[in-house]
């Protein structure tokens, strides 16, 4: 191993030692009731929490109740919480318990309610509203790709991917969990986080392929040649053409 290298993990190493003494300091804080760390809990993760939250319940007022209620979770079982996971793992893993449960209580009360607003779309089905509602307003990995409409149309054909890929794909490519995080939060095996990961974003592709012409990337011609058109998503480069 180069000298170069070796600087590289161990500076990396430190980093990681001094993240969860930090975190560990925090817990304790937190554990003893201190308000100055629920606060500061609150100012760190509200926003990705909800952020989480809207994803999976495309609902603003849904998502600030349920976010809400999650930090109550929180709350409530901090005492209980162990350094076998970390920190912000645990709370996107209640964030996700949570938001799973609304929904799942969306569809058995509220299914079949039909609003009397319109839903407005364009013709290839993306919201022109949707960016006034998307709910992160710091800019997203997605957000640093796709910009305007396009955008729009990533977040709306996601919210049409199957469960549990789309909130793979979620915390991977826009939350930017590690595959190990994802692994605790989802509570499944590395080998099945990377599994549902390429599922989800082929998917997506997929669904994102009768929208790329009007972004001038080119479609498969008659004859099955068609170019490559890649994508920097989350952290590493994907072809958003297959």
């Amino acid at each position: 191993m180069s000298s170069a290298a070796g600087a590289s993990t161990l500076s990396d190493l430190a980093s990681a030692i001094g993240v969860r003494t930090e975190e560990a300091a925090i817990v304790a804080e937190l554990q003893v009731g201190s308000e100055e760390a629920f606060s500061w809990l609150i100012a760190h993760y509200s926003q990705p929490v909800y952020s989480l939250v809207y994803r999976v319940l495309d609902d603003p007022s849904d998502a600030a109740d349920t976010t809400q209620e999650v930090f109550i979770k929180v709350f409530r079982g901090i005492k209980g919480f162990h350094s076998n996971a970390s920190l912000k793992t645990w709370i996107y893993r209640i964030a996700l318990h949570e938001a799973f449960n609304q929904r799942r209580w969306w569809f058995r009360h509220r299914g079949r309610e039909t609003s009397i607003e319109p839903a407005a779309t364009t013709e290839g089905g993306c919201s022109p509203a949707l960016k006034e509602v998307l709910v992160d307003e710091a800019r997203s990995p997605l957000q640093n790709v796709f910009s305007g409409e396009l955008q729009a149309c990533v977040e709306t054909e996601l919210k049409s991917i199957a469960e549990p890929y789309r909130t793979t794909v979620v915390l991977r490519d826009i939350e930017e969990l590690s595959y190990e995080e994802i692994a605790e939060v989802m509570n499944v095996s590395l080998g099945t986080v990377k599994s549902r990961l390429m599922r989800g974003r082929d998917a997506l592709r997929k669904r994102l392929q009768r929208h790329l012409p009007a972004f001038g990337v080119d479609v498969p011609t008659a004859t099955g040649r068609h170019h490559h058109e890649r994508r920097q998503v989350g952290r590493q480069e994907v072809e958003v053409m297959p």
